[in-house]
């Protein structure tokens, strides 16, 4: 499990483009939704919500699973370069939906809130923020 952390922690380090062929699993802790109201204008985050849900990461197969109750599949259309600063990692991702509609994708490390990780889904109307670890990780705890 330790060398499955390791190689983890290289790929967030180095890069999604040098990683292809892999999947990797996350596990969330909670999530939050904001969505646009009738004016086209954000309303507020909702209150987090506990949620264990695995998402997968397939660059392998291009594509994003979202595995809650009604199971989100999402194809990487483009891999979008690294952003990065002293308060955070970026990594994130082109896609679309199995309507063909285009959004991003963005998974988001804290570097200043001990590298909490989060996961964006960034649609038209609506943006879902899931917290999320390692899936190996939470099972080691």
């Amino acid at each position: 499990m330790k060398l499955k952390f390791v190689f983890f922690v290289f790929f967030l380090t180095f890069g999604f483009q040098q990683a292809q062929g892999q999947v990797y699993k996350f596990l969330t802790t909670g999530f939050s939704v904001m969505e646009k109201n009738a004016k086209g204008s954000w309303g507020n985050w909702s209150e987090l919500q506990k949620a264990s849900i695995i998402i997968s990461l397939d660059t392998d197969k291009n594509r994003i699973v979202v595995y809650s109750q009604e199971v989100q599949v999402y194809d990487i259309v483009d891999y979008q370069e690294k952003e990065e600063n002293d308060q955070t990692l970026i990594y994130g991702f082109d896609c679309k939906d199995q309507d063909g509609e285009p959004f991003t994708i963005s998974i988001i490390t804290r570097k200043n809130q001990n590298n909490r990780k989060q996961l964006y889904i960034n649609q038209k109307d609506v943006i879902v923020v899931y917290n999320i670890v390692n899936h190996f990780e939470k099972n080691q705890r």
